[in-house]
This record gives C-alpha cells, sequence and structure tokens, in this order.
C-alpha cells in the first residue's frame, strides 16, 4: 500500500512539471514584442519572461512584460 502512495505521489508531482509553449508580450517604447518561450514550465517562463523585461528596461526604464 505504502508503494502505491509512493507512486501516486511521484505521478503527481511529474503532472504539476508539465511544459507547454509561452509567450511573454513585452511593451517598450510603445511597440509590443511578443517573446516566444517554447516547451518551458510556468516557472522557467516566468523567469524568462522577467529576463526580457530586465533586458527591455536598459534601452526604456518604463518597459514591461507579461507573461501570456
Amino acid at each position: 500500500m505504502k508503494r502505491m502512495l509512493i507512486l501516486a505521489a511521484i505521478s503527481l508531482a511529474g503532472l504539476t512539471s508539465c511544459k507547454k509553449d509561452y509567450t511573454c508580450d513585452c511593451s517598450v517604447l510603445g511597440s509590443t514584442i511578443p517573446v516566444s518561450i517554447p516547451n518551458s514550465t510556468k516557472d522557467d517562463a516566468e523567469t524568462t519572461c522577467d529576463a526580457a523585461r530586465a533586458t527591455y528596461q536598459i534601452v526604456d526604464p518604463t518597459a514591461t512584460c507579461n507573461l501570456e
């Protein structure tokens, strides 16, 4: 019985880290720039989107990025 519970927990943990394609829409100097983030977990996509925002803020301090 313990084995079944452990296997079930591992299976559920695997489902929470599913990967998919994301888009990070960045608003820079009045234009919207889509940043494609393929085959990524949500946490990794958020990290990539935050990095894009930081990069665009070098040119435009008011740049914003939102994960879609």
